[in-house]
């Protein structure tokens, strides 16, 4: 979260891997031994997005949205979660062999540990917990009214959203803004996400664009960024 309050570097923005240019949307890599993301090329994310490459350092963010519509957060899911706000997201992260959960702040992604039992209970067993993958991808929840929803994004979109929040939060509870940016947000994953279903007792995506690939959320080069 660095990178949203950091000068930005003048000239065109460049892999952080070979230097070379970047395109305003761009893929990014999960660099698991800093806990970081990098801005990469396509020839780099090509390179990164094939297992166990350069020793496994680095991994391509995949490029995918996935919804849920069975997952049913109630009020006593969210309390047994422990998440404090009204959205955040989870992570395995692999350096730390556990799950992480982050919640958007004045200060940008307040970390915490979610209660591994409670976890299972409510979303551990879910098609998307499944099809999670570590270090860059996240499970993003969100709780309105009496109703909650998840999601799978690229960790980089949750990072991105949270910094957005940031950006623009008022007060203790973030404020309209916040709440404003909060709202289009998840309205344009809605459109944009795949469903997931059981088949044969495992979870598959629904449909090409899931196959293939949603359209990307992640932000220009230098706005958006954090740890994974």
């Amino acid at each position: 979260m660095r990178r949203l309050t950091a000068p930005r570097p003048s000239g065109p923005p460049r892999c952080e891997l070979c230097g070379g240019r970047l395109a305003e949307d761009h893929r990014h890599l999960a660099d698991t031994e800093r806990r970081a993301l990098a801005c990469a090329c396509t020839a780099c994310a090509l390179l990164f997005d094939r297992p166990g490459a350069g020793g496994g350092r680095f991994r391509t963010v995949p490029d995918r949205r996935l919804a849920d519509p069975g997952i049913r957060l109630d009020a006593a899911a969210w309390e047994a979660l422990g998440v404090p706000v009204a959205v955040a997201f989870f992570f395995r992260n692999s350096a730390l062999g556990r799950l992480v959960a982050c919640y958007p702040s004045p200060a940008g992604a307040t970390e915490g540990e979610p209660d591994p039992e409670a976890w299972e209970a409510v979303l551990g067993s879910s098609p998307l917990a499944g099809l999670l993958q570590p270090d860059v991808e996240a499970l993003l929840v969100r709780r309105t009214g009496d109703r909650g929803d998840c999601y799978l994004v690229p960790v980089d979109d949750a990072y991105g959203l949270v910094g957005r929040m940031r950006l623009h939060w008022r007060g203790f509870d973030g404020g309209a803004e916040a709440r404003a940016e909060l709202d289009a947000y998840f309205g344009r994953l809605a459109e944009r996400a795949v469903a997931v279903t059981r088949q044969d007792g495992a979870a598959r995506e629904d449909g090409a664009a899931g196959r293939n690939g949603a359209a990307r959320e992640s932000a220009p080069a230098g706005r958006e960024g954090g740890r994974p």
